[in-house]
């Protein structure tokens, strides 16, 4: 994530973030060392989960804040308040990547491959795979409770906690909801462009920019107008961080995005862009690309993919259509009734999550 260029040093920021999320971790791996080395290996792993990211979720979470109150009453405990959005992220991570039977995470074995190794480099009884998914399902809850946790304690007053608990508890509903909407698409095999946009906005848009926003804002005492604001913004502007994160899904550079070349086509995800292209290609290619998701693909059919999707115009239209998006979405930032600092690097935000190669 790049700076702002509004005197916001981003990288400083994550530095903070993930500082709370260490010194969290450190009193949960306290709590549960009694449970001895199998404790400590989850929380090893959970430690894993958190470590680097972009810190999206947690960036907009803060700037929602002080889009509302421009000097936080308690910086410490806000940042507390925006880690706990990175746990929500990590635990939505590791289940979504045993879900898809991903092999990897930002360049290291999936939570649930690690796993799955360990029970097989030990000789343990029983089959590797469904420890590993054990282990992955578990560590999920642990670390959707463990966000729960950090932001009800954060340290800002309880009447300020309240609502922004109020506004978590539909964000957790709406991305499970949406994870289930997503898995179901993939098992039916189809996916118009509606339903595909559907699961985009309730699996990872709203839960991406908007929530957050909300969330920081709720924090500083927002009023109903305030919320409905950012939504003008953080909608449109999740919805196109989504649809960039499918483009490198399907064309992105696995030195990168440490993710295998054309990962999404493998997993066999039924996305905007792909029901765009299903739509538009000729038959014979449209039949090639939807027999082909959700396969092994070697190099040579990944290439051959993406011909095809880029040959049925949906590689350009996506683009086209975060571009509208982003602007829809800076349009309302414009008109928002908000902190003209915290405007700024909100905007700065929306050119890095939106133009991001990562």
């Amino acid at each position: 994530m790049a700076d702002s260029g509004n005197g916001w040093d981003g990288a400083a920021f994550r530095g903070r973030v993930q500082a709370a999320l260490d010194d969290f971790i450190d009193e949960q791996a306290a709590r549960l060392a009694v449970l001895g080395p199998d404790a400590e290996r989850l929380v090893r792993e959970a430690r894993a989960s958190v470590a680097g990211g972009k810190r999206f979720r947690a960036a907009f979470c803060y700037w929602g804040h002080r889009a509302v109150e421009p000097v936080p009453a308690d910086e410490d405990a806000l940042v507390r308040a925006c880690a706990s959005l990175e746990l929500l992220h990590a635990s939505a991570l590791v289940h979504d990547d045993l879900m898809d039977a991903s092999d990897t995470r930002r360049g290291r074995p999936a939570t649930h491959r690690g796993f799955a190794d360990e029970h097989r480099a030990d000789g343990w009884r029983g089959d590797a795979e469904q420890y590993g998914a054990a282990a992955a399902i578990l560590l999920g809850d642990l670390l959707l409770s463990w966000a729960d946790e950090l932001l009800r304690r954060c340290g800002l007053p309880i009447e300020r906690v309240l609502p922004a608990l109020d506004v978590f508890d539909r964000c957790r509903s709406e991305v499970i909801a949406g994870q289930f909407l997503d898995v179901s698409v993939q098992a039916r095999g189809r996916a118009d462009v509606d339903a595909a946009m559907t699961v985009l906005r309730y699996k990872s848009a709203k839960y991406s920019i908007e929530r957050p926003l909300h969330i920081g804002a709720a924090l500083a005492g927002a009023s109903a107008q305030t919320l409905h604001q950012l939504s003008g913004f953080g909608l449109p502007l999740g919805e196109a961080f989504q649809l960039r994160d499918d483009l490198l899904g399907v064309f992105g550079d696995p030195a990168t995005t440490g993710k295998p070349a054309g990962d999404d086509l493998v997993e066999g995800k039924r996305t905007v862009l792909v029901a765009l292209a299903l739509d538009a290609a000729d038959a014979a290619e449209a039949t090639r690309l939807d027999a082909a998701l959700g396969t092994p693909l070697s190099p040579t059919d990944v290439a051959d993919l993406r011909e095809i999707i880029d040959r049925s115009g949906a590689h350009a239209q996506v683009e086209e259509v975060i571009d509208a998006l982003v602007s829809r979405a800076l349009e309302a930032l414009a008109g928002a009734d908000i902190d003209d600092h915290a405007r700024g690097v909100l905007h700065g935000l929306a050119d890095a999550a939106t133009q991001r190669v990562v």
